[in-house]
């Protein structure tokens, strides 16, 4: 190698024409404008499916919450319209003027047969504990009555209560047994 030679090697290589080194010169730079606004353009597009995108998420939150909120106002659609021929027939009880009690009678029956249909349709259950053991998931104690029935049973309802398939909606309102006092041996009572 020549003393010229290990001059250059350190140095960075230059290219030997110089008109070649200034045509390349804007040749790079028409090529970066022309990446740039290319990168540019798909950023912009990026963007505006971003937005779409967003404003898509808001349109299904916003009718999921309509939709919620119609199912929560109109919940009871279906079982109100089952409703409506036990209110029809009470009407029409209370449109006869010279009906006779035992007419009225069994018609009250009948409509109390359509509104026991109903709840059943829907899941209703009526709570008639008489003789259970008393549950207080499901019965609501009012008194206690001294009773020869067993301790804890319910002897006496004075509403039944009411379940949705599996919840109770209205709990029956009862009298529960309490043990007689137990009688001394002259055979009365204690007071």
């Amino acid at each position: 190698m020549s003393q010229q030679d290990t001059s250059r090697a350190g140095q960075p290589e230059t290219p030997e024409n110089p008109a070649t080194a200034t045509h390349d010169a804007p040749a790079d730079a028409a090529g970066l404008a022309e990446s740039l606004s290319r990168a540019e353009a798909l950023a912009h597009e990026h963007q505006e499916n971003w937005l779409r995108a967003r404003a898509e998420a808001d349109n299904i939150r916003k009718r999921a919450q309509a939709d919620v909120a119609s199912a929560h106002k109109y919940a009871i659609d279906n079982f109100a319209g089952e409703l409506l021929p036990v209110y029809d027939a009470l009407e029409a009880a209370l449109a006869t003027g010279n009906a006779t009690a035992e007419s009225l009678r069994d018609g009250v029956e009948l409509t109390r047969k359509q509104l026991k249909a109903a709840f059943e349709k829907f899941g209703v259950t009526v709570l008639d504990p008489t003789g259970e053991k008393f549950d207080p998931h499901h019965h609501q104690a009012m008194t206690a009555i001294e009773s020869d029935a067993p301790a804890h049973s319910v002897v006496q309802v004075f509403q039944k209560g009411f379940k949705l398939h599996d919840r109770v909606i209205r709990p029956a309102m009862v009298a529960v047994a309490k043990p007689r006092p137990a009688a001394d041996e002259t055979g009365t009572a204690p007071a």
